[in-house]
């Protein structure tokens, strides 16, 4: 059996081909082994950055400016909430306190149990009826008390 880091860097690297020849190969090889993984794995990237002759820091720079890309494994569930001006007044802050103190973690936190992870996102495109939420890829309109509390009920099953 090979070691795990071994196996990452074979699994990185077949993705890595999957995109190599694709004009700014970056991004798409990012989003690969997001999908593959759940998240972007430390040691994938100075392979990505000796592949696509980058520096390790280019390739750090380009992980860590995208919001969506993760540098640990997100929770069973993801929840995003809009933190953008049209939410915010709206009330999405009280929404994002709401929802921080019921799961009992922040923003960019997995609860303790794995079953949730919850990130800001700035706009989800649904400004008319803010503020606004997505869970697990599907928006969420008019998040109020309610909504809330059946969000963590889910997220908790």
């Amino acid at each position: 059996m090979q070691p795990q880091g071994t196996q990452t860097e074979a699994q990185v690297a077949a993705i890595i081909d999957e995109f190599k020849a694709l004009e700014g190969p970056l991004l798409p090889i990012l989003h690969g082994i997001q999908e593959e993984f759940g998240y972007v794995p430390q040691e994938a990237l100075p392979v990505i950055a000796g592949a696509l002759n980058l520096s390790n820091a280019e390739v750090h720079g380009v992980v860590t400016f995208y919001h969506d890309y993760r540098s640990k494994p997100a929770g069973r569930h993801v929840l995003k909430l809009c933190q953008a001006e049209a939410c915010q007044s709206m009330g999405s802050d009280a929404v994002a306190a709401q929802v921080k103190t019921a799961l009992g973690i922040g923003f960019h936190e997995t609860a303790g149990d794995g079953s949730v992870t919850l990130e800001p996102v700035y706009c989800l495109g649904l400004c008319a009826c803010a503020p606004a939420a997505m869970l697990d890829g599907e928006v969420i309109g008019r998040v109020d008390a309610d909504a809330v509390a059946e969000i963590v009920r889910e997220v908790r099953t």
